[in-house]
């Protein structure tokens, strides 16, 4: 990158941690700490809740996702409105009355401590393992790109989120996550912008391609329960992941509970819920365009151009050359077959576009079948290495074809994107250790600056711990389904709890844990016997459909076991 770059990445980055940490010195108690005061605009909420699930993984995956596989991913965020007016009437109003701090103490007020304690240690499992992820998914991408040494872009994405974090509690991470929503929009919109003006035909011609090369395809109403991205998984099976994630979530349940009033938390998380399908349509489409501009200008054979060169620098050279050579004669061909289906849409040949679809497809197998020999010869040369490039499309294409300046600007777009989820995580971890575990069970008659302390020690902890995790991880098959993958395995049981408690009033709580526990072994099974099968039966589901087997198990488990111990 250039000296611009730099001093726009860093300088965005810098401007935002300091702003924080201003703007919230001196929270001596714990209800500035952990609530802020309860001093949030409906506005700034929303913003925070966006912020917060929309991770650098968003932003690193989903254009990627869309450039392989088109805009179906879309259908996963269908059923977010619907969820985000069920949490609106059912469950903020609930903890507005107990005036939380957490979300889990309100189940020790209708079931017992026990019910309590284990909801908050299976969150904390969930989001301990994915604050790590959080912040390895970008830092694995970044130190790539950017030359850097991995462990030491893990230690300074964590070291400045837990710095701010730390230091102001709720409302740092409420206050920076406007900031960084602004800077993560406008720096996809321009980016956008850019990749449009770059095409080298029509806005309406590159939609005519993306279209015939079926990336248009929003909705797929096709059942098919191993299908993680259909109209069907999205309104039912995500909306089960959606209530979970923002009704018993503690990450995304302290963004709300900083509210002013009840009605200003509502409205933040109806702005969410409305704004969020338009926002990851608009990343999608960046997607979609940067895939119609690499039909006419040729793309690396691997994205992970880290991986090529040390490709070049092996005994595989001669062998990648050849390869290298097909791939470009192979890029020609579509090329012009593009140039030739433009034409024949110009002229109406209904015919002619058919026929050129065909042949574009053949060759898009052809380009596939040399991209995986080349992954094979990577393989031979590095066995460790990691072969699936479909996180580094969008940041690949930043780096080779954005102007200066622009390029850092889209850094500090993933960087902030990475802080942000990052900091609610910590924040939340810190809030449910102290409140539920710590204060409750362990020190419970302490004076408010011992709980500001202590939750700024665990705060730094689990900040450690996420960081730790980072440096010893391995990258998963895409990082944007890891995350969705492992808050499937835990938050139907969540949601379960918290539903039984909600609309099963005669159910108490021996029988919603022992549910609850019943319910998570059997969504373990599920997962790790996924096309495997057991005792000679056999299944394949989408791992969405976990946090819906999840929550009904708890309700089905809990009613069972309440029945019988009349």
């Amino acid at each position: 990158m250039s000296t611009l770059d730099w001093i726009v990445l860093f300088g965005t980055l810098g401007a935002i941690a300091a702003y924080g940490i201003y703007k919230t010195r001196g929270q001596k108690n714990l209800d500035s700490y952990l609530r802020g005061r309860n001093s949030m605009n409906w506005w700034t909420i929303g913003l925070s809740i966006m912020a917060t699930q929309a991770s650098a993984i968003t932003f690193l995956s989903t254009p990627g996702q869309a450039y392989e596989s088109g805009m179906g991913f879309i259908q996963f965020y269908f059923g977010l409105p619907l969820a985000m007016i069920i949490i609106s009437v059912a469950f903020i109003p609930i903890y507005y009355r107990l005036k939380v701090y957490t979300a889990y103490e309100y189940l020790e007020s209708r079931f017992d401590l026990k019910t309590r304690t284990l909801a908050a240690l299976l969150f904390i499992i969930q989001r301990g393992l994915a604050a790590g992820i959080t912040i390895y998914a970008p830092a694995i991408i970044l130190s790539t790109l950017l030359g850097w040494n991995l462990t030491w872009t893990v230690v300074f994405i964590g070291a400045v989120v837990v710095l701010y974090t730390v230091s102001g509690g709720t409302a740092a991470v409420s206050i920076t996550q406007k900031q960084q929503m602004a800077v993560m929009m406008g720096g996809m919109i321009l980016a956008g912008i850019i990749v449009i003006q770059l095409l080298p035909v029509s806005f309406g011609d590159a939609l005519h391609i993306a279209g015939k090369m079926e990336k248009l395809n929003l909705v797929d109403f096709e059942f098919d329960p191993s299908d993680r991205y259909n109209v069907w998984s999205g309104m039912t099976a995500a909306v089960f992941l959606f209530l979970s994630y923002f009704g018993s979530d503690q990450s995304q349940v302290q963004r709300y509970l900083s509210g002013q009033t009840l009605s200003q938390s509502r409205m933040g998380l109806i702005m969410n819920g409305f704004l969020k399908v338009p926002m990851q349509f608009i990343i999608l489409f960046i997607g979609v365009m940067v895939f119609v501009f690499y039909q006419f200008y040729q793309p690396p054979v691997v994205f992970n151009t880290v991986q090529i060169e040390k490709l070049q620098e092996s005994n595989y050279a001669p062998e990648f050359e050849e390869l290298q050579n097909g791939f470009g004669q192979n890029f020609e061909k579509s090329k012009a077959a593009y140039q030739e289906l433009i034409q024949a849409i110009e002229a109406g040949d209904e015919t002619k576009q058919t026929e050129l679809k065909a042949g574009l497809f053949e060759l898009k197998q052809e380009q596939e079948n040399i991209r995986d020999e080349v992954k094979e010869l990577i393989v031979r040369n590095d066995p460790v290495a990691e072969t699936r490039d479909t996180d580094y499309v969008f940041m690949r294409f930043v780096m080779d074809h954005l102007p200066v300046g622009i390029v850092g600007l889209l850094f500090a777009v993933i960087f902030s994107a990475a802080m942000s989820s990052s900091a609610s995580e910590l924040n939340s971890l810190g809030s449910t250790t102290t409140i539920d575990l710590y204060k409750r069970s362990i020190r419970s008659q302490e004076q408010d600056q011992h709980y500001v302390l202590s939750s700024k020690l665990f705060t730094a902890f689990w900040g450690g711990a996420a960081i730790l995790f980072a440096i010893y991880a391995s990258l998963f098959e895409n990082l944007i389904q890891a995350v969705n993958l492992l808050g499937s395995l835990f938050y139907g049981t969540i949601l379960g709890i918290f539903m039984v408690g909600f609309f099963m009033k005669w159910i108490r709580g021996s029988a919603v844990f022992l549910a609850a526990l019943l319910s998570q072994v059997l969504i373990l099974i599920i997962h790790f016997k996924n096309g495997v099968g057991l005792w000679g039966f056999t299944w394949d589901i989408g791992f969405l459909w976990y946090n819906a087997i999840g929550c009904l198990s708890v309700m089905l488990f809990a009613t069972i076991i309440q029945v019988f111990k009349k």
